[in-house]
Protein backbone atom coordinates (compact mmCIF):
# COMPACT_ATOMS: atom_id res chain seq x y z
CA UNK A 1 0.00 0.00 0.00
CA UNK A 2 1.21 3.54 -1.08
CA UNK A 3 0.35 6.69 0.06
CA UNK A 4 -1.69 7.75 -2.79
CA UNK A 5 -3.57 4.61 -2.70
CA UNK A 6 -5.38 5.43 0.92
CA UNK A 7 -8.78 6.19 1.14
CA UNK A 8 -12.00 5.78 3.38
CA UNK A 9 -14.04 3.34 3.45
CA UNK A 10 -17.11 2.33 0.84
CA UNK A 11 -19.75 4.11 2.19
CA UNK A 12 -18.38 5.90 5.25
CA UNK A 13 -18.24 9.56 3.36
CA UNK A 14 -21.37 11.19 1.91
CA UNK A 15 -21.07 13.91 -0.56
CA UNK A 16 -22.46 17.24 0.55
CA UNK A 17 -25.57 18.80 -1.01
CA UNK A 18 -24.46 21.57 -3.30
CA UNK A 19 -27.49 24.34 -2.90
CA UNK A 20 -27.91 26.88 -5.72
CA UNK A 21 -26.20 25.71 -8.53
CA UNK A 22 -28.55 25.34 -11.13
CA UNK A 23 -31.85 23.49 -12.16
CA UNK A 24 -29.96 19.99 -13.07
CA UNK A 25 -28.67 19.74 -9.43
CA UNK A 26 -32.01 19.37 -7.93
CA UNK A 27 -31.69 21.94 -5.46
CA UNK A 28 -31.00 24.45 -7.83
CA UNK A 29 -33.16 28.68 -7.70
CA UNK A 30 -34.56 29.01 -4.03
CA UNK A 31 -32.47 26.64 -3.07
CA UNK A 32 -35.44 24.43 -1.15
CA UNK A 33 -36.28 27.61 0.84
CA UNK A 34 -39.44 28.29 -1.02
CA UNK A 35 -40.21 31.20 -2.29
CA UNK A 36 -39.43 34.88 0.11
CA UNK A 37 -40.20 35.16 3.63
CA UNK A 38 -38.61 35.06 6.81
CA UNK A 39 -37.33 31.64 6.44
CA UNK A 40 -35.97 31.72 2.98
CA UNK A 41 -33.48 34.49 4.40
CA UNK A 42 -29.87 33.52 5.64
CA UNK A 43 -28.94 33.60 9.31
CA UNK A 44 -32.92 32.73 10.29
CA UNK A 45 -33.66 30.24 13.49
CA UNK A 46 -37.53 30.70 14.82
CA UNK A 47 -36.47 28.42 18.18
CA UNK A 48 -39.47 26.55 19.33
CA UNK A 49 -41.60 27.17 16.71
CA UNK A 50 -43.37 24.03 15.43
CA UNK A 51 -45.26 25.51 12.22
CA UNK A 52 -47.87 26.86 14.51
CA UNK A 53 -48.56 23.07 16.47
CA UNK A 54 -48.35 24.12 20.30
CA UNK A 55 -44.70 24.06 21.40
CA UNK A 56 -43.53 21.48 23.20
CA UNK A 57 -42.51 23.74 26.43
CA UNK A 58 -45.83 25.15 26.63
CA UNK A 59 -47.62 21.54 26.41
CA UNK A 60 -45.91 20.36 29.26
CA UNK A 61 -47.07 21.13 32.58
CA UNK A 62 -45.31 23.51 34.83
CA UNK A 63 -43.29 21.83 38.25
CA UNK A 64 -41.92 22.38 41.05
CA UNK A 65 -41.58 25.65 43.55
CA UNK A 66 -38.72 27.95 44.59
CA UNK A 67 -39.06 28.92 48.02
CA UNK A 68 -37.97 32.81 48.52
CA UNK A 69 -37.15 32.73 51.70
CA UNK A 70 -35.15 29.49 51.72
CA UNK A 71 -32.29 29.07 54.42
CA UNK A 72 -28.53 28.50 52.15
CA UNK A 73 -26.20 26.59 54.37
CA UNK A 74 -22.54 26.14 53.82
CA UNK A 75 -21.99 22.29 53.55
CA UNK A 76 -19.00 20.61 55.09
CA UNK A 77 -18.41 17.01 55.30
CA UNK A 78 -16.37 15.71 58.68
CA UNK A 79 -13.59 14.26 56.35
CA UNK A 80 -12.89 17.24 55.40
CA UNK A 81 -12.76 18.87 59.41
CA UNK A 82 -10.69 15.78 60.53
CA UNK A 83 -8.16 16.97 58.27
CA UNK A 84 -7.68 19.89 59.24
CA UNK A 85 -7.62 18.91 63.02
CA UNK A 86 -4.48 16.72 62.04
CA UNK A 87 -3.23 19.95 59.97
CA UNK A 88 -3.34 21.61 63.20
CA UNK A 89 -5.85 24.36 61.81
CA UNK A 90 -8.42 23.65 63.85
CA UNK A 91 -8.65 22.47 67.65
CA UNK A 92 -10.71 19.54 68.17
CA UNK A 93 -11.89 20.92 71.59
CA UNK A 94 -13.74 23.73 70.09
CA UNK A 95 -15.06 24.26 66.75
CA UNK A 96 -17.18 26.66 66.29
CA UNK A 97 -18.66 28.36 63.29
CA UNK A 98 -16.24 31.39 63.40
CA UNK A 99 -13.62 29.15 63.87
CA UNK A 100 -14.16 27.13 60.71
CA UNK A 101 -14.01 30.92 58.84
CA UNK A 102 -11.14 31.87 60.71
CA UNK A 103 -9.25 28.36 59.87
CA UNK A 104 -10.17 28.89 56.19
CA UNK A 105 -12.26 25.58 56.01
CA UNK A 106 -15.35 27.93 54.79
CA UNK A 107 -15.41 30.98 53.04
CA UNK A 108 -18.51 32.07 54.65
CA UNK A 109 -21.44 30.83 56.31
CA UNK A 110 -24.49 32.02 54.53
CA UNK A 111 -27.75 30.86 56.36
CA UNK A 112 -25.57 28.66 58.78
CA UNK A 113 -22.61 26.11 58.21
CA UNK A 114 -24.30 22.32 57.86
CA UNK A 115 -21.39 19.05 58.99
CA UNK A 116 -22.82 16.34 56.43
CA UNK A 117 -21.35 12.40 57.12
CA UNK A 118 -18.99 11.93 54.02
CA UNK A 119 -15.51 10.68 55.42
CA UNK A 120 -13.78 9.86 58.71
CA UNK A 121 -13.44 11.87 62.04
CA UNK A 122 -11.22 10.33 64.48
CA UNK A 123 -10.63 12.91 67.10
CA UNK A 124 -13.05 13.51 70.14
CA UNK A 125 -14.06 16.92 68.52
CA UNK A 126 -16.86 19.13 70.10
CA UNK A 127 -18.75 20.89 67.18
CA UNK A 128 -21.34 23.65 67.28
CA UNK A 129 -22.40 24.75 64.28
CA UNK A 130 -26.40 25.62 62.57
CA UNK A 131 -27.50 21.73 61.41
CA UNK A 132 -25.85 18.50 60.61
CA UNK A 133 -26.82 15.30 58.94
CA UNK A 134 -28.02 12.22 61.05
CA UNK A 135 -24.77 10.26 59.60
CA UNK A 136 -22.34 13.07 60.89
CA UNK A 137 -23.78 13.27 64.05
CA UNK A 138 -23.35 9.57 64.50
CA UNK A 139 -19.71 9.86 63.41
CA UNK A 140 -18.43 12.43 65.60
CA UNK A 141 -20.26 10.40 68.69
CA UNK A 142 -18.57 7.19 67.29
CA UNK A 143 -14.94 9.00 67.64
CA UNK A 144 -16.11 10.51 70.88
CA UNK A 145 -16.90 13.83 70.24
CA UNK A 146 -20.07 15.79 70.84
CA UNK A 147 -21.99 17.45 67.87
CA UNK A 148 -24.26 20.17 68.84
CA UNK A 149 -26.68 21.74 66.32
CA UNK A 150 -27.69 25.63 67.72
CA UNK A 151 -30.79 26.92 66.79
CA UNK A 152 -30.73 28.99 63.33
CA UNK A 153 -30.65 32.55 64.19
CA UNK A 154 -34.23 33.74 62.37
Amino acid sequence: MKLHELRDNEGATKKRMRVGRGPGSGKGKMGGRGIKGQKSRSGVAIKGYEGGQMPLYQRLPKRGFNKPNAKKFTAINVGLIQKFIDAGKLDAANITEDTLIASGLVRRKLDGIRILGKGEITSAATITVTGASKGAVEAVEKAGGKLNVAAAAE
